[in-house]
């Protein structure tokens, strides 16, 4: 068994562990998550992140088991990692090594946590189209977000062997980051409308299942005169599934112009997507006082991308991963200030 191997199944038991805990435990009832039980829950998934951030930061050469220093230079050399080894000198390139793994981890963490800020967007527009009551918002966001781990684990090593078997993918995700950086721009004050008959997933759904006419409790399934039929709350759960596609369309390219190392691409993602929920309830009732939030995305997308296209020439200049996460963060706090510095108008109705 190797080390990736035991490093990826140990985690993975982790988020068993805790979404059984999570749903088993602490919210076996349909209610209201409130803004307490949000904010201890965010707290904690942040913790985790930043205790994963210091296990790398002093063990992340176990994850690839490295032994030696020619082993050392061939992982920092098929991964594109930011460090300058020092020849002869193992310990010192170790821990090198380890702080540049550790560092990618975090700043893939922050873009892909920040990002989920655009998809509680289009969750609120979900929930509110379907008239889904809140006390059911958790369990619905629940099995959303397990099925998003499952999908993301599968696009991440999918992009990973892409970019393995073809280098110039890399610039194909670079200007698709750019396009949708500028596509979101153009778009930022849009107004989103989801229509609930029309609505592709809805349609598709549809053709092949009956769909019972209205809510059942918190169930996504109900039997009727021996006929199945899904209920509309499994349909908001499609459509959150389906969201989710999209944005990890722009959030697993972003996070690979980080790090090449397809393991801290999906470790850093699950840890974020498994905050999202929490965060959702922190966030859903003033999620609209951030109205810089999305131009701030979109420029951080732009800027991703552009890295992306020209990380050969940055890595000439001396541009490393720690450049990257200090213009993150500050790309980030400008938009949350401006927000609270300069809150929107409200229209007023005549």
């Amino acid at each position: 068994m190797t080390n990736e191997t035991i490093f990826f199944g140990g985690f993975a038991i982790f988020i068993v562990i805790m979404l059984a805990l999570d749903l088993g435990v602490f919210n076996k009832e349909d209610k209201p998550v409130s803004l307490k039980s949000a904010g201890i829950m965010s707290l904690i998934w942040v913790s985790f992140a930043i205790g994963f951030y210091f296990l790398l930061r002093f063990e992340g050469h176990q994850l690839h088991n490295i032994q030696n220093f020619d082993q050392l230079a061939g992982i920092v050399q098929s991964h594109q990692h930011d460090v300058k080894l020092i020849p002869g000198n193992f310990d010192a390139s170790l821990v090198l090594y380890n702080k540049n793994l550790a560092l990618e981890f975090i700043t893939g963490y922050v873009v892909e946590y920040a990002l989920s800020v655009d998809n509680i967007f289009v969750m609120v527009l979900i929930f509110s189209a379907f008239a889904v009551k809140e006390k059911y918002y958790h369990r619905v966001l629940f099995w959303g977000i397990l099925g998003a781990v499952i999908m993301r684990f599968i696009f991440i090593f999918i992009g990973a062997a892409l970019i393995n078997e073809f280098t110039w993918i890399l610039y194909v995700f670079g200007l698709f980051l750019v396009y949708s950086g500028l596509m979101m721009f153009k778009n930022r004050d849009s107004e989103e409308d989801i229509d609930t008959k029309n609505h592709k997933v809805v349609k598709l759904a549809s053709r092949f299942f009956p769909v019972y006419p209205t809510f059942v409790e918190n169930k996504f399934f109900h039997k009727e005169n021996g006929k199945k039929y899904i209920t509309p709350l499994f349909l908001v759960l499609l459509i959150i599934e389906f969201t989710d596609v999209i944005f990890a369309v722009d959030s697993i390219p972003a996070i690979f112009a980080i790090t090449k190392d397809a393991y801290i691409v999906f470790f850093s993602n699950i840890f974020a997507i498994l905050g999202l929920r929490s965060m959702f309830f922190l966030l859903v009732n003033i999620i609209h006082k951030f109205h810089y939030l999305k131009t701030g995305l979109s420029i951080l997308l732009v800027f991703i991308g552009i890295k992306m296209l020209a990380h050969d020439y940055l890595k000439l200049w001396g541009f490393t991963t720690a450049h990257s996460l200090y213009i993150i963060l500050g790309i980030l706090t400008v938009s949350v200030v401006a927000s609270l510095m300069f809150p929107k108008k409200e229209v007023e109705e005549a």
